[in-house]
């Protein structure tokens, strides 16, 4: 009688963790992080190709001066 009520005891004990578990409340879902990120690629795109242009709008204005100033110290050298 001793060991029959030992087993109902183990068995009682392990049916009642089991159910423990399957009351514990679920992990709660992770955010849909891929979607944010990919609207938030394309506008950072588009600022680099505007920070390319301006750059390259610089250089140029840069050199056109310097092109100026050139000319400028052609003409005003004294030919020999």
């Amino acid at each position: 009688m001793k060991k029959l009520t030992t087993v109902f005891i183990a068995i009682l004990f392990a049916l009642s963790m089991t159910g423990l578990c399957f009351a514990q409340a679920p992990a709660p879902a992770p955010a849909p992080a891929p979607e944010k990120k990919m609207e938030e690629k394309k506008p950072a795109k588009e600022e680099k190709k505007k920070v390319k242009k301006a750059k390259k709008e610089k250089k140029a204005k840069k050199e056109k001066k310097e092109e100026k100033k050139m000319e400028e110290k052609k003409m005003d050298e004294p030919k020999k």
